[in-house]
């Protein structure tokens, strides 16, 4: 028998607890013995509607060069954002997901021992990030209505003297759907130390209520050291092609362009994003039934004086119970009855759920099996 020595793996690196992601629809079908046709998924933010049809179009027409390498520039993508953000190619970096642009930030801006700052309840990728690079994360409490604490976030970034390498925040921020208003954030921007990169994560910008709505880039052009960060993969109905984007000043963006992989966005995403950007009766659907399953859901819970956090994404955050472990039971007996949400017990909140707002129908489902999920949690935890 051959022995072979041990990895030589760093200990940040043996720590990192792998990104889970939502049940897919196959295996909660196995496990529950189900029809994969009849399991609602509700549980990973995705867009009801699917992939648009022009995006569909615009990958059958990419299909025939698939044999060749695709453009690592992304010319034609990066077009169509300057034409649509006012800025130049050389402002823009692409990212297979927006998830690949925050954990190329951390590599490019705070490995070899940085500090990271991030909120308590901040998107779990923040932290893997940090880890992955082996960089110090100090983790923020939320505010009692579970949303970033900017003036404490300050603080941590100013730390003892020397100032943060990375802070994430996000608008709205995943998994509490919570909203910080354009004023705040500007104050926080102008107060942060020229030498920290901020990182704001926009995944679900263009399901903002109108009202609530602000231009970003404006503050890209003001501040050297922002990073907006968005994804194709919610409101443009592309999760499953891995593609996003981030928005900053050459400076940064060139020094990510030499860090993030090469080739890192196919050929086929790159069309269908070209597509979905042209595509404004899409996006303009998408947002009109995310309102409307918002207020669906919303009315259900305050009827049924369920306890929820007000969202300002695709998703809503609810409290699933008092017991220690409500989430987690109440988790399962949904499955049972084909319904998949999203348990939170690794952001610290054991006791709640959160569930993406589906289609009309989708809702309903989930709506009509939630009540018998919370009777059987009760009665496991009596």
């Amino acid at each position: 028998m051959t022995t072979v020595a041990p990895f030589h793996i760093p200990d940040y690196i043996r720590s990192i607890a792998p990104y889970i992601g939502g049940k897919p629809i196959e295996e909660v079908a196995r496990e529950f013995g189900l029809d994969p046709a009849k399991i609602v998924k509700l549980a990973s933010n995705e867009n009801p509607l699917g992939i648009p049809d022009s995006a569909k179009r615009a990958m059958a027409a990419a299909m025939a060069d698939l044999g060749r390498y695709p453009d690592d520039a992304g010319f034609d993508l990066k077009r169509v954002l300057c034409e649509r953000l006012g800025v130049a190619d050389d402002w823009l970096v692409l990212g297979a997901g927006s998830s690949d642009i925050l954990i190329t930030a951390a590599m490019t801006f705070a490995g070899n021992g940085g500090r990271v700052v991030h909120s308590q309840y901040g998107f779990v990728v923040y932290g893997l990030a940090a880890q992955k690079v082996g960089a110090d994360a100090t983790v923020v409490a939320a505010t009692a209505g579970f949303g970033h604490d900017l003036d404490a976030m300050l603080a941590a970034v100013l730390g003892d003297g020397t100032p943060a390498a990375l802070v994430y925040v996000a608008n709205p921020s995943n998994p509490t759907g919570t909203f910080l208003t354009p004023a705040a954030i500007e104050g926080f921007l102008a107060q942060v130390p020229a030498e920290t990169v901020v990182v704001l994560d926009e995944a679900y910008t263009e399901y903002l209520d109108p009202a609530q709505r602000f231009d970003s880039v404006q503050w890209v052009r003001r501040f050297p050291n922002l990073l907006v960060s968005r994804t194709f993969s919610k409101a443009y109905g592309l999760a499953g092609l891995r593609i996003g984007y981030g928005i900053a000043q050459p400076a940064l963006t060139d020094l990510m362009n030499r860090v993030r992989a090469a080739f890192n966005v196919n050929a086929l995403a790159q069309s269908a994003a070209v597509a979905a950007l042209n595509d404004q009766a899409f996006l303009d659907e998408s947002y009109r039934v995310n309102r409307a399953g918002y207020r669906q859901l919303t009315a259900a819970f305050d009827a049924a004086g369920i306890d929820y956090v007000p969202s300002s994404g695709n998703f809503v955050l609810f409290r699933a119970g008092d017991a220690a472990d409500a989430g987690a039971k109440v988790n399962l007996a949904l499955l049972r009855q084909g319904v998949i949400v999203r348990p939170v017990a690794n952001y610290g909140l054991p006791q709640w759920l959160r569930v993406s707002i589906g289609t009309e129908p989708e809702n309903a489902a989930f709506l009509a099996a939630l009540p018998m999920a919370l009777r059987h949690a009760r009665q496991a935890a009596a």
